[in-house]
């Protein structure tokens, strides 16, 4: 089964709501200027090999600074080289989600170094049984469509901490994933796991089960490390998501348009190593930009300015007809408070309405640096309301209101309307009782139930309810053969989720 999220294949008497935040003449100036600084300021790159594939290419290198100067014709011809549709995959191949045009998928953020216990209001290290816990309730949740390596577990050395938790995350969820590598030789241990699930590496990359984060350094610097990540993932076939994240007037300039610049350009240079490495192999362009709050020193994701950057750049991507990512509908707050609730709200509709095609955030807080299970329930409801959004009103029937041409004395006839019992379910969302509807009095009566006090309720029911696909024996072996080789590589001769 093919599953769009938000297709946005609709009639021509559509309409989907679309917001673009960019003049014509801007987004051109924009890019033009990135070009620019591409061919005459250029990007440090620290790898050899990228800078080996980029001379190949075209580019000046400078090979004792380690920096290449990207002419536009190189940028250009390694732009139209990419696809502009990227489909991802379930491990078990059994649906997919499509990110192109303006389809709109969330999934949680990655890679949180704490976790919120709403208990306490303290947050502590991850583990393994909360890697564990997290990749359920996001497989159980309608409106996550992917995972992500959301955690760092901090009971294993860091050494191997990348492909431990996707480890975990394949043996919990039947969704793609969205993760990344930590070291240069994490890559190869996390593709050959993927290959064992998906029946092969020719399989793997025919139909890719997770997407590769790799992150530029602002200003302009590709570290050895990441742009690694790039090639590995251009020569496997698996989707790299381009992630420039600019700080605003801390390592980008402070002006919107001049942090675009930057981004566009940091993002170009990777498309460029990337399909000069591998010509047509999936790439998506992505970034998580923050807000340099100098009151307190600290990077404010969920600002309205890091949204309208990330609308503007999704514009950006899709002018160059490339999928797109960002990072929205996550906050800033470090509880699960209304500031949580209002910041990952507007983000997430934000996101929806601008059509970025994968949406990280969901469940995070305080900066990126934090994911909180809780708040990933309510996310899914935030997501689901985006999701309704972004679909827009669609005439449904041949007469749009047929009702009103029926005898309008009976009270009841929109209730037991055929077209009432036809379109019901899909013209209305129903939340979950995360979201209150019910009457004061009828709530009373039950007894007063507070906002966490639902999520628990909700959360418990879908780790409870929901069972996480199975792998095959053959399968689990194989991986855990995989990551305990690699393990004893690094001196480790026994790793907690077995212990469990």
């Amino acid at each position: 089964m093919h599953h769009d999220e938000t297709d946005t294949s609709h009639p021509v008497s559509m309409r989907r709501p679309v917001l673009e935040v960019l003049s014509q003449p801007t987004l051109e100036r924009i890019v033009a200027e990135a070009m620019d600084v591409l061919w005459k300021v250029g990007v440090f790159v620290e790898n050899e090999e990228a800078l080996a594939v980029l001379a190949g290419g075209g580019a000046r290198v400078e090979k004792a600074a380690r920096r290449a100067f990207l002419p536009e014709d190189l940028v250009w011809r390694s732009v139209r080289s990419a696809p502009a549709d990227v489909t991802v995959w379930s491990p078990a191949a059994e649906s997919s989600i499509r990110l192109a045009g303006l389809n709109t998928h969330f999934n949680p953020g990655s890679a949180a170094i704490k976790i919120l216990e709403c208990e306490t209001g303290r947050t502590r290290a991850p583990v393994t049984s909360d890697i564990i816990r997290f990749a359920r309730l996001a497989d159980g949740l309608p409106n996550i469509a992917a995972q992500s390596t959301a955690l760092v577990p901090a009971d294993v050395p860091a050494a191997i901490a990348d492909r431990y938790r996707l480890f975990l995350v394949l043996l919990n969820s039947s969704k793609p994933v969205v993760t990344g590598t930590f070291t240069l030789e994490g890559f190869s241990v996390m593709r050959d796991m993927l290959a064992v699930i998906a029946g092969g590496e020719r399989m793997l990359r025919q139909r890719p089960t997770a997407i590769f984060d790799a992150c530029p350094t602002s200003p302009l610097k590709w570290s050895k490390l990441t742009a690694q990540s790039v090639l590995d993932c251009a020569r496997a076939g698996l989707p790299a998501e381009i992630v420039s994240a600019p700080l605003f007037g801390a390592t980008a300039p402070v002006t919107l348009a001049g942090a675009l610049v930057q981004h566009t350009a940091e993002n170009l240079s990777g498309v460029a190593i990337h399909q000069l490495a591998s010509p047509g192999s999936p790439i998506i362009y992505g970034g998580s930009p923050a807000v340099l709050d100098m009151r307190y020193g600290t990077s404010a994701i969920a600002s309205m300015e890091t949204a309208l950057v990330v609308c503007a750049y999704a514009q950006i991507g899709r002018f160059f007809g490339l999928p797109t990512h960002g990072y929205l509908g996550l906050s800033d707050a470090k509880a699960l408070d209304a500031q949580a609730g209002l910041e990952s709200g507007i983000g997430a509709v934000m996101a929806a309405l601008a059509g970025v095609n994968m949406v990280s955030g969901a469940g995070m807080l305080e900066f990126e640096s934090c994911q909180c299970l809780e708040k990933l329930v309510v996310d899914d409801e935030v997501c689901g309301m985006a999701r309704r959004l972004a679909r827009g009103i669609e005439p449904r029937g041949v007469v749009l209101a047929e009702e009103l041409f029926g005898d309008l004395s009976q009270g009841d006839h929109f209730l037991t309307a055929p077209s009432t019992l036809r379109w019901l379910r899909e013209e209305i969302t129903f939340p979950s009782p995360v979201i209150d509807r019910q009457a004061r009095g009828h709530a009373t009566e039950h007894g007063e139930r507070g906002l966490l006090v639902r999520v628990r309720q909700r959360m418990e029911e879908v780790l409870a309810s929901h069972t996480p696909r199975i792998l095959p024996d053959d399968v689990r072996g194989r991986l855990s053969e995989i990551l305990c080789d690699d393990a004893r590589r690094h001196g480790v001769s026994r790793l907690p989720c077995f212990d469990a």
